[in-house]
């Protein structure tokens, strides 16, 4: 059996039927915001870790609570500023009608998740609501871009031994 499968090969979230992925990526910074739309709905489910979680209706996901289902989840750069993404994602998905009815209307589910870019570049440059807006006019059932695009854009690791030593993720 072999162990490696080429790229064509291995497969991406939007095979599965339903889901939609769109990036926005600003170079300036580089930062940028990832979505992963199910406009039907989603059973979705969080483990959130870090010395300092930057999170957005997560507890949402808890299986105790009302909502079964999420519409979106955004992840992005910015730090706690990235948040904002979240706003955009779900103005969007409200504006085709998407989300959770509350009798007077349907309220877009967008748990979200960002993480901290802010040591690369002009941390004046953040994810806003028209990073996520924009993120969600991109989505496709296509396979997504990988690495150094959306909320990847401004990624990096080993930053416990300084950023001299950090490496680009994505």
């Amino acid at each position: 059996m072999n162990a490696s499968l080429p790229t064509s090969d291995a497969g991406s979230i939007t095979r599965v039927a339903g889901i939609e992925v769109g990036h926005f990526t600003d170079a300036r910074r580089p930062t940028g915001c990832t979505v992963v739309m199910a406009r039907e709905g989603a059973v979705g489910g969080v483990d959130v870790r870090g010395a300092a979680p930057g999170t957005r209706e997560t507890d949402l996901l808890d299986p105790c609570n009302l909502v079964e289902k999420v519409h979106a989840i955004v992840l992005a750069g910015g730090s706690a500023w990235g948040l904002e993404a979240a706003t955009g994602a779900v103005r969007w998905l409200e504006e085709r009608g998407v989300g959770f009815d509350v009798a007077v209307g349907r309220l877009p589910i967008v748990p979200a998740a960002v993480l901290f870019d802010l040591l690369v570049g002009d941390m004046r440059i953040r994810p806003d609501a028209a990073a996520g807006y924009a993120a969600c006019a991109a989505a496709s059932r296509n396979d997504p871009a990988e690495g150094n695009v959306g909320a990847g854009t401004g990624a990096v690791v080993g930053k416990i031994f300084g950023m001299q030593r950090a490496m680009k993720g994505g």
